[in-house]
Order: C-alpha cells, then sequence, then structure tokens
C-alpha cells in the first residue's frame, strides 16, 4: 500500500518550486531580450534616416546639374522630389512626420539635417558626408 501512494504522488504533476524555477528562467530570458530588441529598433530607425539623408545628397547634386545651385527649399520638398528623392516613413522620424532641413550656401555647398525617431540628429554635408550629431541638430564646419 504504501508504494501505491508513492507512486500515485510522483505522477501528480509539478511541484510548486518547479513552476516558480520554469517562471523565473522565463523572466530572466525576457530581461536580456527585451533591451536588445528596443536597440534594434533604434538601430533600424537611425539607418533609415542615414539613408534618406544619401538619398537626399544624391538628388541634390541631380539637381545641381540641372539648376546650376543647389535646391535651398527646407524642409525637402518638391524640387529634391522632382530630382527623385522620396522619403521612408515617416515613424522613422521625430515626431512621426519625415523631414530634412536643408541648408545651402549660395550654390556652393549645402548639409541636410534629420532627427531619427531615436532622437538622435544626423547630418550629411556636400563637403563632409555623413556625420552622427548626436541630440544638437548643426550642420559640421563646411
Amino acid at each position: 500500500m504504501i508504494d501505491r501512494l508513492s507512486k500515485q504522488r510522483e505522477d501528480e504533476g509539478f511541484t510548486l518550486i518547479e513552476l516558480l524555477v520554469v517562471i523565473i528562467i522565463i523572466g530572466i530570458l525576457a530581461a536580456i531580450a527585451i533591451p536588445v530588441f528596443l536597440r534594434q529598433r533604434e538601430n533600424a530607425w537611425n539607418g533609415a534616416v542615414q539613408a534618406d539623408l544619401r538619398n537626399a545628397a544624391t538628388a541634390e547634386e541631380t539637381y545641381l546639374t540641372q539648376n546650376n545651385a543647389y535646391s535651398t527649399q527646407s524642409p525637402i520638398a518638391a524640387e529634391l522630389v522632382s530630382a527623385g528623392f522620396k522619403y521612408s516613413d515617416g515613424n522613422n522620424y521625430q515626431g512621426g512626420t519625415a523631414a530634412i532641413d536643408v541648408t545651402a550656401n549660395a550654390g556652393a555647398d549645402y548639409c541636410l539635417i534629420a532627427q531619427s525617431a531615436s532622437g538622435t540628429y544626423f547630418s550629411y554635408g556636400s563637403t563632409t558626408g555623413l556625420q552622427e550629431q548626436g541630440t544638437t541638430a548643426t550642420c559640421p564646419a563646411q
């Protein structure tokens, strides 16, 4: 009879301690995975804005060859769109609206600035190329 009771207890299921251990392991895995996921989202936003800046720079050069001056419309609008530029999704930008600000210097050079949804500013200068600006929106020295 004692053997029968001990066999019955073995087949009853998980103990409370076993369930707690599994829950703790799942919690540890979630604590590792969530920050990695959030960092990947920020990297995607930053990458999309950087790609837009490079594409806008190409459109600026196309506009220059057609009009003998860089576009000064800020934020980028019809002039560069007609030269082939198209924004990526607005959710990649701070505030949910795609916008790249343009600073042109008498047709001699230009600087493009945009802020990604992560809050980081990036710039692309005709003489400096792509640069991360951090938390402030400034054009590097041309």
